[in-house]
């Protein structure tokens, strides 16, 4: 696979240092990293965006996370590997990510169980993380970054 064009963070100025100051932003709250990577490795895999999701899956395997976690992410609700926390964090990146499958995109069964196992300041950094990495996957898979050209 070919790029269509210069990934647009590389095109309009300062897009690449926005970008990745909202990133940095959403990562200051106690939000454990590995539940930003794991919901990044999530969102890039219904986004379709190759390119993230082989750079993410990367950093977790770079972090010390075991492979069965990694290659659990697509099937978390069936696998053993996620705590109750992290399940939460995936299912409201998932819903968030898929606003429009449903007539209520954040039920609020799902926000009740992040709730429940995050505070608001965490709350606010999950939400800004997956906002994050849905603008990655949309710009990556419209111009079709192939996976592999972040490293």
């Amino acid at each position: 696979m070919q790029a269509r064009m210069t990934n647009p963070v590389m095109v309009v100025p300062d897009a690449m240092k926005a970008l990745h100051a909202l990133s940095k932003a959403a990562q200051s709250s106690t939000l454990a990293e590995t539940t930003h990577q794991l919901i990044h490795l999530r969102v890039s895999q219904i986004n379709g965006c190759s390119l993230c999701v082989d750079m993410h899956a990367r950093e977790l395997r770079d972090a010390g996370e075991k492979a069965e976690r990694i290659w659990g992410v697509g099937a978390w609700r069936e696998s053993p590997y996620f705590s109750e926390a992290e399940r939460a964090a995936l299912a409201l990146a998932e819903c968030v990510t898929r606003l429009a499958d449903r007539p209520d995109p954040v039920p609020d069964s799902v926000w009740d169980d992040a709730a429940a196992h995050y505070d608001e300041q965490q709350l606010s950094s999950l939400l800004l993380s997956i906002a994050a990495i849905n603008v990655w996957n949309r710009l990556n898979a419209a111009t079709r970054q192939p996976a592999g050209s972040a490293w």
